[in-house]
């Protein structure tokens, strides 16, 4: 079970990769058709996800692996203000991968430039490794501020009543 937003609901569904099983009473409108937007959507086939140990490798992901800590003077900074750096520049062979991309504030990725940091005489607090685990994000729902429509499966799935 999983919660999207409407867009996605629709994409999915012109996709021909759902079912509507309830609907919304909204409404979203284009020049020539009017449609109902879906409130429950069952997939059409079984979808396969990635195993529980596997982590994808991306900008957020290595956020979190840092703890938003810029590797090299180890203040903690908003994602806006972290880059990623290549331990070993991709000019010196490096490769695009979890031991070799750390987060970096940007005054330490311009020191570093395109060097080594022992190159750039800097030390690394944390050798980058793949992360063992990473926090799930859990949408918690009240039955008291769920759709209508979603009240009969919810209950099915948690064992407890509204």
């Amino acid at each position: 079970m999983k919660v999207v937003n409407w867009q996605k609901a629709m994409t999915l569904l012109f996709q021909g990769k759902v079912e509507v099983i309830e609907e919304h009473d909204a409404c979203v409108r284009t020049v020539k058709f009017t449609f109902k937007v879906p409130s429950v959507l069952k997939l059409k086939n079984f979808v396969k996800t990635y195993s529980q140990n596997y982590i994808r490798f991306s900008r957020e992901n290595i956020y979190i692996r840092d703890g938003y800590k810029c590797q090299y003077c180890y203040q903690k900074f908003s994602q806006r203000h972290l880059t990623l750096d290549h331990v070993i520049p991709v000019v010196q062979g490096g490769e695009k991968n979890w031991e070799n991309i750390v987060t970096s504030c940007v005054p330490c990725n311009q020191k570093k430039g395109g060097r080594t940091p022992q190159q750039a005489n800097m030390r690394l607090f944390k050798k980058p490794s793949i992360p063992q685990w990473l926090p799930t994000v859990q949408v918690r729902l009240s039955f008291a501020h769920a759709p209508e429509s979603w009240k009969v499966y919810l209950s099915v799935t948690t064992g407890t009543g509204y």
